[in-house]
């Protein structure tokens, strides 16, 4: 299942014109989010930078462990976003085990990338 299927009917969503920071590293964060479309640009600063396009998800670790943004989200184009607080978070993992592998899956891509 992709972010959009699981996302289809999301009651939360933003748009992001492009240019716009979504967050900022060191932030505090209450939500995570899915791309709907249009593209973000992580960057952290260490240098390492992830571009994310439709189907992607990011700044789940602010729901996982209540840690400060590790990046900075860049909209890179007009981006639609799915907006995740910690209720739906929640809500999503339980009931929708391959939302909960695609997350694992977002962290462990970028973790593996910033050791090499």
């Amino acid at each position: 299942m992709s972010v959009r299927g699981v996302f289809q009917n999301a009651t939360s969503t933003r748009t992001v014109p492009a240019g716009t920071t979504v967050f900022n590293e060191g932030e505090s964060g209450e939500e995570m989010f899915g791309i709907i479309s249009g593209a973000i640009e992580l960057r952290a600063s260490g240098g390492a930078t992830f571009d994310l396009r439709p189907d992607d998800v990011f700044g789940e670790m602010a729901l996982v462990d209540s840690s400060p943004r590790m990046a900075t989200a860049i909209a890179t184009q007009d981006t639609e976003l799915a907006v995740i607080d910690r209720r739906r978070f929640l809500f999503l993992v339980t009931e929708t085990p391959t939302f909960a592998l695609q997350v694992m899956g977002a962290l462990a891509k970028r973790l593996r990338a910033q050791e090499t």
